[in-house]
């Protein structure tokens, strides 16, 4: 028997490195101020929730695997991401340097060239000034994104499935929008610390924002930061 805790994220600016000041700009000219603060605060919320769980979590820590969405490597340079990132604010690493620090691994979950493939169509996108330029990129990466997605998926599916060993349990930190349950082996039992559907339904929601009802918004935000 092996088990899988699996935690659907909702990346945070400081998760985007360099881009996260750019997409906080864009998410306050697209939905306004007020909303998008909001929106900020859900996020806040829902990382603290997710702290709480591991923090209070009754089960061996050590030796548990952490598979990280984005991870391309592990040992020392794995190390200084993880660092790097909570220097910029990120509540996802410094999650997972407290699990590291009472005993749990941290695996080389991705492979490189396709995160960095994703990373460099959002990169043009952010930094081209030309407006139509940037239509015709946004239209290239929304219609590159599933395939590549899929590629990741499998990747990162493949990497779970290799390396985490019988009686083992693995923590997967990864976005709402992946799809790594169905290509899972049957033999690995996945805990879902958040439901993936709701996850998914709450950045629907944040996106048409509007045209959601407010009352289920609502019920969604409160189950994000449902401790």
């Amino acid at each position: 028997m092996k088990t899988l805790i699996y935690v659907p994220i909702i990346h945070s600016s400081a998760d985007m490195g360099s881009m996260g000041k750019e997409l906080n700009k864009k998410g306050i000219s697209e939905f306004g101020e007020d909303v998008w603060k909001t929106h900020i605060n859900t996020v806040n919320g829902f990382w603290e929730a997710i702290e709480h769980y591991f923090k209070t979590i009754d089960i061996y820590i050590k030796g548990i695997k952490i598979y990280q969405d984005g991870m391309f490597v592990d040992g020392e340079f794995a190390m200084k991401i993880v660092e790097e990132s909570i220097k910029l604010g990120s509540k996802n690493y410094e999650i997972v340097l407290n699990l590291i620090n009472r005993g749990a691994i941290l695996i080389k979950t991705e492979d490189f060239k396709l995160v960095k493939e994703e990373y460099d169509g959002l990169q043009s996108i952010i930094k081209s000034k030309n407006n139509i330029e940037k239509l015709i990129l946004l239209l290239k990466y929304k219609i590159s994104k599933p395939r590549l997605l899929n590629r990741r998926d499998k990747y990162i599916a493949g990497r779970i499935a290799e390396t985490l060993g019988p009686y083992e349990t693995g923590i997967l930190f990864i976005g709402a929008y992946h799809n790594i349950i169905k290509r899972l082996p049957k033999d690995i039992t996945v805990v879902e610390l958040k439901e993936i559907a709701k996850i998914r339904e709450y950045q629907k929601g944040i996106r048409f924002y509007g045209k959601v009802k407010s009352q289920r918004l609502e019920q969604l935000t409160q189950y994000m930061i449902k401790r």
